[in-house]
């Protein structure tokens, strides 16, 4: 059974930075997209930003330009920076990793932005 680890979560001000890893328990194959999801308080669960195996990256409106993701393939981790962080970006966020075969979510990370 394939675990994701999350780490980086917190409480940062608005304005500042978090770099949020996921890091999978063991080797894992056939994986074709890794990503973010986030959901707030009374909110459905969001994508906020996917790579796939090919290269590409996709993120949703209100964090583009502000958060990038990037991906270690040879250490199976998925990492998520962010700048310029919002009130608004207060959720809890999880790590989303899909193969040919299962998905997999980590168990999630608090991030707070508050003064």
């Amino acid at each position: 059974q394939v675990q994701l680890v999350e780490s980086g979560g917190g409480l940062v001000q608005p304005g500042g930075s978090l770099r949020l890893s996921c890091a999978a328990s063991r080797s894992m194959s056939s994986i074709y997209a890794m990503g973010w999801y986030r959901q707030a308080p009374g909110k459905q669960r969001e994508l906020v930003a996917v790579s796939s195996s090919g290269g590409s990256t996709k993120y949703v409106d209100s964090v583009k330009g502000r958060f990038t993701i990037s991906r270690d393939n040879a250490k199976n981790t998925v990492y998520l920076q962010m700048n310029s962080l919002k009130p608004e970006d207060t959720a809890v966020y999880y790590c989303n990793v899909k193969t040919t075969l299962q998905t997999y979510w980590g168990q999630g990370t608090q991030v707070t932005v508050s003064h």
